[in-house]
């Protein structure tokens, strides 16, 4: 409970007023109390808000306290109301609780007034909490709606965008900078990039894909993002990096924190149509135990803060409260899906850090990140994709994928870089490719992870009892959680997920092709999978074995 406590005190005698005050101050209940006692100045006084509690006489003059209940519980309904009377009988303090009354105290029994008022106050509180409990208990709900939704869509709609930015990336390779066509297939293009990263965002905003993350620094992610982000930002807009000197550590995946970063400046170039300016900054900061009380859901600690101010429009404070609810958005119909801050927040989250914003009308948005600082050393930094031309080889590979347009696809791109490319539809298919196959050993299979018949797993793990050298890339477009479960997302085992490009596939293919590491996630567990024990047992299989080299 919240004091000093602000009481509206409907009473026409001074004396007991004073008397009523004082019992509460000596039971502990600081206070700050206004009498009234008319109903125009009682309904005033409420409307004016800030009223925390009721006090009310049952009987007046000019007004009484059965009608104040009344008019509490139609507009107000969670203030309490406590009538305080010499005159209430019993049968009138029975009537006064069923018209909604919180309680009744006699005036000659005033000690019980403080007990009265405290459990009152606790009811208030109670009531909040569980209303609160209520609205987590749905968005939850929410949330795992979204996420079953994302996970029964994301791999159609994955091998769908993966044949549409795989085809289109071709076609741009065939077009020169004057050719008609080029404008439409790049538009065909960015269109599917943006339809990917809206898939993306379901799944982090519901929880469905694994945030992996690693020791980096903060400025090098943010300066790695500098030229793209200022793409994004319109002429009229002025971006300032503010990097700080010796910035912390963080742990953090380095991928959805870019992710963070552009939802956070496309949201401030929106705010700023006339142009503006729009700062990014670095810190160290340290929360204490009076900015967490202050501010839901942050712990104190050391953190890398990463802020992001614009002079745009501002937020009303109505908007503010709602800033990260799921698919709330002050855009126009059609220009905002209300992801990308709610989407923010479970990534910073999911990080152990927190998010903050301050606003004002005609000043301008600042959106702070904290994100906690760590002691550990740096991870070893992804390397920058590469370009140039796509690497080639000669080796011989097996496709196994159940949708049929992205199998052609995969199998176009390989063969056009010089592979030897075998193709089948899934598990069951691809061993009996590859028992009649008589060319030159197959050294690589790239196979979806969820097949009907028979999955990528399962058929790796026969593959490789006959060829233990065989190294396996599998792809797949199911989020993390369903794929984690089939054991290809453990360290050391290669994987590309969908929807990918021509480009990230013939450079993965050649990387896997050149690891010298065992790649292959089955070695360790051979001898208790190998074909025969356990579980893999009872998958039905070619008549005839692959042929032993």
């Amino acid at each position: 409970m919240k004091f000093p406590l602000h009481i509206l005190h409907l009473e026409d005698d001074p004396n007991d007023a004073a008397l009523i005050q004082s019992t509460l101050e000596t039971a502990g209940i600081t206070c700050a109390i206004s009498c009234v006692q008319t109903r125009g100045t009682f309904v005033a006084a409420l409307e004016r808000g800030g009223i925390g509690l009721v006090l009310s006489d049952y009987s007046l003059p000019a007004f009484d306290g059965l009608s104040a209940v009344e008019i509490v519980r139609t507009r107000w309904p969670d203030l309490p109301v406590i009538l305080v009377s010499g005159t209430l009988g019993e049968e009138r303090a029975i009537d006064a609780l069923k018209s909604g009354a919180t309680d009744y105290v006699l005036k000659n029994h005033l000690t019980r007034l403080a007990p009265a008022v405290r459990r009152a106050l606790q009811e208030v509180e109670d009531r909040a909490t569980r209303r609160r409990l209520e609205a987590q208990f749905i968005e939850a709900q929410k949330m795992e709606v979204i996420g079953q939704l994302a996970s029964g869509v994301a791999h159609d709609f994955n091998n769908i965008l993966a044949v549409i930015m795989g085809y289109s990336d071709l076609m741009l390779q065939d077009f020169g900078p004057t050719e008609p066509l080029r404008k439409p297939i790049e538009e065909i293009r960015h269109a599917s990039e943006r339809a990917a990263g809206l898939t993306r965002q379901l799944l982090v905003f519901s929880r469905k894909q694994t945030v992996q993350p690693v020791v980096l620094n903060l400025n090098d992610v943010v300066q790695d993002l500098h030229r793209m982000l200022r793409r994004l930002v319109d002429e009229n807009i002025a971006l300032t990096l503010v990097l700080g000197n010796d910035t912390g550590r963080i742990k953090a995946d380095a991928g959805y924190i870019g992710q963070v970063l552009m939802n956070l400046v496309v949201n401030a170039r929106d705010a700023m149509p006339n142009g503006g300016k729009l700062s990014i900054a670095t810190s160290n900061v340290t929360l204490d135990e009076t900015y967490v009380r202050t501010h839901a859901g942050a712990t104190a600690g050391d953190y890398v803060l990463l802020s992001v101010s614009d002079t745009g429009t501002g937020l009303t404070t109505e908007v503010q409260a709602r800033l990260f609810e799921a698919f709330f958005t002050t855009k126009a119909k059609g220009k905002g899906t209300g992801l990308g801050l709610a989407t923010c927040q479970t990534i910073v989250q999911q990080s152990g850090g927190h998010i903050g914003v301050y606003s004002e009308l005609g000043k301008g948005t600042t959106f702070k990140v904290y994100f906690p600082r760590v002691e550990q050393p740096l991870d070893v930094a992804a390397s920058a994709v590469p370009t140039g031309p796509l690497p080639r080889g000669t080796e011989t590979l097996l496709v196994v994928e159940d949708e049929r347009s992205v199998r052609h696809l995969a199998r176009e791109v390989l063969v056009a870089q010089g592979y030897e490319v075998l193709s089948a539809a899934n598990g069951q298919d691809a061993l009996q490719v590859a028992r009649e196959h008589r060319g030159a050993p197959i050294r690589l299979v790239v196979t979806d992870v969820i097949m009907p018949l028979m999955g990528g797993k399962v058929m790796a793990e026969w593959l490789q009892a006959t060829y233990p050298d065989l190294k396996v890339l599998f792809t797949s477009g199911y989020t993390d959680d369903a794929i984690a479960q089939h054991g290809v997302l453990d360290p050391g085992v290669a994987f590309l997920p969908k929807p990918y490009t021509p480009a990230s596939l013939a450079r993965k293919v050649r990387a896997t092709l050149d690891d010298e590491s065992d790649t292959a996630f089955l070695r360790k567990q051979r001898a208790a999978t190998r074909p025969g024990a356990g579980a893999a047992a009872t998958v039905p299989l070619p008549t005839a074995k692959p042929p032993t080299r």
